[in-house]
């Protein structure tokens, strides 16, 4: 089986040695690059994860992951920030990040995110084969292509996203913890808070636009999916 390859792009070069040296311990294939503008001479496709900083000289992280979603290409990224507010968190997620790793941090930590954030990757095929549909009148969620129509209008979701209003919506009558939530869809993924929960939720609500009252807020429970409102 060939190694996974792992593509570390920071400016700060004690941090990548440091990040390279544990991750080849790891059995990753790694390879590091000092700038975003460097980044984009690689070949990404060829890379299943980017360790992505957020804040450096050129080009930032951010505007990276918002350039390569924008090109299709969707290879998992991890942010790495010194900052830690929620709308750092909010930005990594609205550009497709898939976890967002505040500095100083731990390397096992990071171990355990890359980890997770790849496993959660490989096992998504295997969630496709199962797919159908739920239909709310205009409101469809495909689970065959991972989508959400409004009005016949695709409504563009991140995989986390997709995955929490899919898992309200097959049980309506529910009301969802969000630890419940995160049980589900962060599974393989630890150190994972509540707040998280709420950032994303906060996201998917902005992007369902006119039919965002169908994530119902249950104050001091969680969250609910209320087709009612639809």
């Amino acid at each position: 089986m060939m190694s996974q390859k792992i593509l570390i792009v920071d400016d700060d070069v004690n941090i990548s040695e440091v990040l390279e040296f544990n991750l080849r311990n790891e059995g990753f294939d790694v390879e590091s690059v000092s700038s975003a503008e460097d980044a984009l001479d690689k070949n990404l496709i060829d890379f299943q994860l980017i360790l992505l900083d957020v804040m450096m000289g050129g080009m930032s992280g951010f505007k990276l992951a918002e350039i390569l979603r924008k090109q299709n290409i969707h290879v998992p990224i991890i942010f790495l920030t010194a900052k830690d507010t929620e709308n750092d968190m909010l930005t990594g997620f609205s550009v497709g990040g898939d976890d967002y790793l505040s500095k100083p941090f731990s390397i096992k930590e990071l171990i355990a995110r890359v980890k997770a954030v790849l496993k959660r990757r490989e096992a998504a095929p295997a969630e496709e084969q199962s797919a159908d549909k739920i239909i709310f009148e205009n409101f469809v969620i495909d689970f065959n292509l991972k989508e959400v129509l409004i009005n016949d209008v695709a409504c563009s979701l991140t995989k986390t996203e997709f995955e929490i209003l899919a898992l309200l919506a097959q049980k309506p009558e529910r009301v969802f913890s969000r630890e419940d939530i995160i049980n589900v869809v962060w599974k393989e993924t630890p150190y994972i808070t509540e707040r998280t929960v709420d950032v994303h939720v906060t996201r998917l609500r902005k992007k369902l636009g006119s039919s965002s009252a169908v994530i119902a807020n249950r104050s001091g429970y969680g969250y609910r999916f209320n087709a009612s409102e639809l």
